[in-house]
């Protein structure tokens, strides 16, 4: 079995079919998760099982992740809200649940797949016709990314998020009541060494992190906030905010197992600036909040009103 890792996790309590529960662990799909199982890629307490197999609670999982192939990223007419668009770069608002870059179990529906179609004017990066992403936000995280459509873009906006020169505010709704305004979180982050999957504060093998968090609107049992990333790790906000003791409202992976049924983490990158890599003016974007997140704070509004 040709695999590049294999991925342990406890079901630690969980019910309900293996297939489903899996996908929720991680950012794969559930035809990804069903075909694994199939080919015999999932154990259960060392035994092969079907895609229909319930979880008691107890059991040990490994799924033996195979190798992944080079993809074919095909052009898709995926609806995409354009913020912003020239020669060099695109600005757009990425809904929740739209995965940025095409991986197994993600070869389509992804915003390359929209982007290749949507640009008919890319020049290629490293010689291939690809729009070049430089920063990604998560598949259940909305809101702004900005993508060059050519090396003098991509060279430039990488540099300028290497050198931390450029804007990115998100607006993040957490559990808990955090008692002070502002505050800074200065902690590195690496592999969970129990979950490949998942990302933690560690000084193994990590890379500094820093975000600061500025408190918007506190409510019963719940605070909005705008995080400032200062660097750009995986899962960073959300890792971070877990760390403090205040985790993400919905996020199935670091939040807590009773949490708002969101689809996913209720997580918004609400405002991008970067320079123009041609012109060298100085660009500001903002995208106003997803209805899922508008309408889980107007409840919160609304219970703090009626009690």
């Amino acid at each position: 079995m040709n695999e590049v890792e294999t991925w342990s996790v406890q079901a630690d309590g969980a019910t309900g079919r293996i297939d489903k529960w899996l996908a929720e662990q991680n950012e794969w799909s559930r035809s990804q998760v069903q075909e694994w199982l199939k080919a015999g890629r999932v154990e259960v307490d060392g035994r092969v099982v079907k895609p229909n197999y319930k979880l008691s609670g107890t059991e040990s999982i490994a799924v033996h992740i195979p190798e992944a192939v080079e993809l074919e990223i095909l052009p898709e007419d995926i609806p995409l809200e354009v913020v912003y668009e020239d020669s060099d770069v695109i600005v757009v608002n990425k809904p929740k649940g739209m995965v940025v870059h095409p991986a197994a179990g993600h070869v389509s529906g992804t915003l390359v797949n929209a982007l290749l179609h949507h640009c008919q004017d890319l020049s290629g990066i490293n010689g291939v016709k690809r729009p070049g992403i430089v920063h990604r936000i998560d598949k259940d995280t909305s809101g702004l990314l900005m993508v060059a459509k050519n090396d003098l873009a991509h060279e430039s906006l990488a540099h300028q998020l290497k050198e931390k020169t450029t804007e990115r505010l998100y607006i993040a709704l957490v559990h808990g009541e955090i008692p002070h305004e502002l505050g800074t979180i200065e902690a590195p982050i690496g592999r969970d060494k129990n979950d490949r999957q998942r990302m933690t504060v560690t000084d193994k093998n990590s890379k500094s992190a820093v975000t600061h968090f500025r408190v918007l609107d506190r409510y019963e049992g719940f605070t909005v906030v705008e995080c400032k990333l200062e660097t750009g790790r995986t899962h960073q906000i959300r890792v971070h905010m877990r760390y403090i003791g205040f985790p993400l409202a919905g996020d199935p992976k670091y939040g807590p197992r009773k949490t708002m049924k969101m689809n996913g983490q209720a997580l918004h990158a609400a405002v991008l600036g970067f320079e123009h890599p041609r012109t060298g003016e100085w660009m500001r974007f903002e995208a106003p909040l997803p209805e899922e997140m508008t309408f889980e704070i107007g409840q919160l509004k609304k219970l703090e009103l009626e009690s």
